[in-house]
């Protein structure tokens, strides 16, 4: 078997390669020779925070990914193939749908964990933007992706069901849908252009300070 046309295959050696990354890079450090034992995992010393930081980004860059891919790419070859965009429609937008809105949810849950488990803050703080700068940016960021979040499984998933002929609805109310999913998702096309400037923010800093 070709692994590389297998994407589950591809997934499990993209994992295997970053453990070894890890062991490279820990390589002599104190307790590295059992970073992958079972016991480490629950002793304490696993760095979770690191560890759900790495997947929400993982997540993350599959559903901005997706998102700018129907709006950049999808939506306007639809709008310019006209009858012939019945494949797309029905082989390629299901499938991406599918990820799309998986993806969103892992990115959420992910980040709401990394913010439970990050030093100094919690998720409650980071929502009520209680603290310095640093907690503030990270706080605006989650709040972007809470309603960029909602935006998918409110707004754009329901409505692309009637699109796409998943949930039977007449000529007017797919028009209606087309329209409250082409608005949600352009909104959340805007609003991850400063979500991802909080991402990085609290890491890195803003442009002029933090």
């Amino acid at each position: 078997m070709n692994i590389f046309k297998s994407i589950p295959c591809i997934l499990i050696l993209g994992f295997i390669v970053a453990a070894l990354v890890i062991a490279c890079v820990n390589a002599g450090a104190s307790g590295a020779a059992n970073w992958w034992s079972p016991a480490m995992w629950f002793s304490g010393e696993l760095n979770w925070w690191s560890l759900t930081v790495w997947l929400h980004v993982m997540f993350g860059v599959l559903w901005i990914g997706l998102l700018y891919y129907f709006n950049f790419v999808q939506m306007p070859a639809v709008a310019a193939a006209g009858t012939e965009a019945a494949a797309i429609n029905r082989y390629v937008a299901p499938r991406a749908l599918l990820w799309f809105r998986w993806a969103a949810l892992l990115t959420w849950l992910t980040g709401a964990a990394a913010l439970e488990l990050m030093p100094g803050v919690s998720l409650m703080q980071a929502f009520l933007l209680s603290g310095g700068p640093a907690v503030k940016i990270i706080g605006i960021g989650a709040w972007l992706g809470t309603i960029m979040l909602f935006n998918v499984w409110v707004l754009i998933w329901p409505n692309q069901k009637k699109i796409l002929g998943i949930v039977a609805a007449d000529e007017a109310q797919k028009a209606r849908a087309k329209n409250i999913a082409l608005i949600a998702s352009r909104t959340n096309t805007l609003l991850s252009i400063p979500m991802l400037l909080c991402m990085v923010g609290y890491g890195h800093g803003l442009p002029y300070s933090l």
